[in-house]
Formats: C-alpha cells, sequence, structure tokens
C-alpha cells in the first residue's frame, strides 16, 4: 500500500495552515528511541462499567500518528517519542509486550484485570500496528478480563473489536474525540473529523456488542480535552459540560474521560504558553465539571496529568495535591461530595477568572 505524504494526506481537511506551522515545531524534535522499548508502562486502578479494576497501562513506542505527520493536533506532542522512520516490526512490538509483561511481574502481586493499549496515534491504525499483531496481542491477553485500545474513529470497525471480544475479553475503544463542538475540535484542536464520525464509531462498537452476544462486552470510551488553546476558561468549562451530556446520550459511549491540557514539548500549546496565551486548566474547573455532570448516564472520570505543575493543570499550588485526591476519589466512587471537603483561597481567583476573562485578555492570571 502506497505511503501518502504529509501534504497528500492534508489535503481537503481544511487545515492546512494550522499544520505547516505543526510541522514546523515537530521538526525541532532531536531525540530518538528504541523501537524494542515501549515509551512508557505502569500499574495503576481505573473505574469500569463492571467496577474498580486493577490495570496495567502500555504506551507501546509506534511509527507515530498518522495525522500528526500532516501536522497533527495543537495539543499533542507524543508523536516527538515515536520512532523514526514510521513504522516498526511486528517483531519490535513484541517485544515491548515482552518488556511490559517483566514490569507486571515484577511490580504487581497478580496480573492485571485491565489491559490498556495506547500509541502515539491509533493503535488500530494498521499503518501504525498490523493486523498481525493486533492478532498477537490480543491472543496475549486473551485470559484478562478487559482491554481499553486507543484509535481515531475513522479506524474504528466490529471486526477489529473481535479480534479481542473472540476471546471473551470485554472491549473498549477510546476515541481521542476532545470536544463535542465541531468548530472547537477543528479550529482549536487542528482534529479533522466531525462529532457524527464518532457516533459512528460508537455504531461499530455497539453491533460488535452485539455479536460478541453474552461473551464479552464492547464499547466506546470518549476522551475530552478540558480547555483547548483559544478558548477562555469560562468558555472550557461550558464546552466540557456541554460535550460529556453529548457523549453520554450516544448509544454505545459507556465511559467519558476528561483529559485536563498540559503543555507538552513541540506543540503549538507550548508556544502559545512560552509568549504568555496559554494556561493550563484550573482544577477547580476540572471539579466543577465533575459536580455539574455527576448524574449524566455514564461514567465521567479525569486524570489530571501534571497536575500541580506550571505546565499542567494546576490552582495555586498550595491546593492542588488535595484537590487532585478529590479527583482521584471521585474516579473512583462518583460521588460529587469529595467536593464539599476542599476548599482554598484561590478558589475566589477562579471565580474571578470565570467572570471576567475574554479571550483578549487571556491568561488573565498564570
Amino acid at each position: 500500500m502506497s505511503q501518502p505524504t504529509p501534504d497528500v494526506y492534508e489535503q481537503g481537511k481544511g487545515m492546512d495552515a494550522h499544520n505547516q506551522v505543526m510541522r514546523e515545531i515537530r521538526s525541532r524534535k532531536e531525540a530518538s528511541y528504541d523501537p524494542h522499548e515501549p515509551t512508557r508502562v505502569w500499574l495503576d486502578e481505573d473505574n469500569t462499567p463492571t467496577g474498580v479494576k486493577q490495570s496495567l497501562t502500555i504506551i507501546l513506542n509506534t511509527g507515530g500518528c498518522r495525522w500528526a505527520r500532516a501536522g497533527g493536533c495543537t495539543m499533542c506532542g507524543y508523536v516527538a517519542e515515536s520512532v523514526d522512520g514510521g513504522s516498526v516490526s511486528h517483531e519490535a512490538l513484541m517485544n515491548q509486550i515482552d518488556v511490559c509483561l517483566e514490569h507486571e511481574e515484577e511490580n504487581g502481586d497478580e496480573p492485571a484485570e485491565l489491559i490498556k493499549i495506547y500509541t502515539s496515534g491509533s493503535f488500530l491504525d494498521e499503518r501504525e500496528v498490523g493486523a498481525e499483531t493486533r492478532r498477537a496481542i490480543a491472543d496475549t491477553f486473551a485470559d484478562r478480563e478487559r482491554m481499553v485500545v486507543e484509535s481515531l474513529p475513522d479506524f474504528v470497525d466490529r471486526e477489529k473489536i473481535g479480534d479481542f471480544t473472540q476471546y471473551g475479553v470485554d472491549t473498549d475503544v477510546a476515541i481521542g474525540l476532545e470536544t463535542a463542538t465541531d468548530r472547537v475540535r477543528h479550529d482549536c484542536v487542528n482534529k479533522y473529523f466531525d462529532f457524527a464520525d464518532f457516533e459512528d464509531a460508537c455504531t461499530e462498537a455497539a453491533v460488535a456488542d452485539e455479536d460478541a452476544g453474552s461473551e464479552a462486552d464492547a464499547g466506546i470510551k470518549a476522551y475530552l480535552l478540558m480547555k483547548p488553546p483559544f478558548l477562555t476558561e469560562s468558555e472550557a468549562v461550558e464546552d466540557m459540560i456541554s460535550s460529556i451530556e453529548r457523549c453520554a446520550d450516544v448509544e454505545g459511549c459507556h465511559t467519558v474521560s476528561m483529559n485536563p491540557c498540559n503543555v507538552q514539548r513541540y506543540t503549538m500549546v507550548d508556544e502559545l504558553y512560552f509568549n504568555d496565551g496559554y494556561r493550563p486548566p484550573w482544577l477547580w474547573s476540572v471539579a466543577h465539571v465533575l459536580e455539574e455532570t455527576a448524574d449524566v448516564d455514564a461514567i465521567v472520570v479525569s486524570d489530571p496529568v501534571g497536575h500541580g505543575s506550571d505546565r499542567g493543570p494546576h490552582n495555586c499550588q498550595e491546593c492542588d495535591d488535595l484537590v487532585q485526591k478529590a479527583i482521584k476519589d471521585f474516579d473512583l466512587r462518583q460521588d460529587p461530595t469529595v467536593f464539599e471537603q476542599v476548599s482554598c483561597e484561590c478558589e475566589l481567583t477562579w471565580e474571578v477568572v470565570m467572570e471576567r476573562e475574554r479571550g483578549f485578555n487571556q491568561p488573565l492570571t498564570r
């Protein structure tokens, strides 16, 4: 199959200006990575439709996201961690899986019930992870209870999901939707697809769920971006609440993960940040959204990466750890009253920002 250049891939996407800027920023990357070593691996616990599960999270080191090679999303620096050359062999990817299994054996008391596999792009894109590798990974984890794999909606289909559900493993596809508002996704995130494409992917998952019968469940986990660039704090909060509500109403989407934006290297957000044009979201905003959407028909969770740092979601630094702890508690118990137990004087500053920040004066505070 031919490999289109970034210029060809972006044709018709209507985002040429953003992509040109992003390609220039990404070209500054100097580091290289070993195709036989995963980008990251860790043990944790996650809330799932069948309860809280011990999890093994794997970030495979692949050739990178196809869309990122065209330019890509304004906030995503993961492609900077990908292997040079655009592809990784089946053998190298399986070596990475072996490294992750060794990590689990050395650091876990028993095999994790939940396996989460991410790449710098789409696990279901066969130019990034081939069909042979996908099926071998499905076979490797056939004895686990649940799988989560990440993909853009373009590559989601019932047959690929069936590679996992055939073993009786509940399978979720995590989709980086970012927002349910097409204008925000296109203009602020520089992501090319529409909400309707996400709905189509949910339909594919619903069919895969039906095909699996009582042996396994299949569904969608929507990843949303809290505070893309160019939105004020209040606009970001309003859009996030609306997006969670819209996702929860889509059949097949059972979980919504709100990801507060953090400042990653080799991104447009990084450029804005260093020119005083962007501040990561307040943790008060994250807590507020979780409180406001606690009654939707879906599991809503958030894991603020880099919380408390200048480049990550933060308040005043004095209360960051307490609010983060409350967010983690909410993730596991889905009880909004946990936020009544945290308070800080900086909440008044956040309220002023929510009221007074405008597009022409953002960020109102650092």
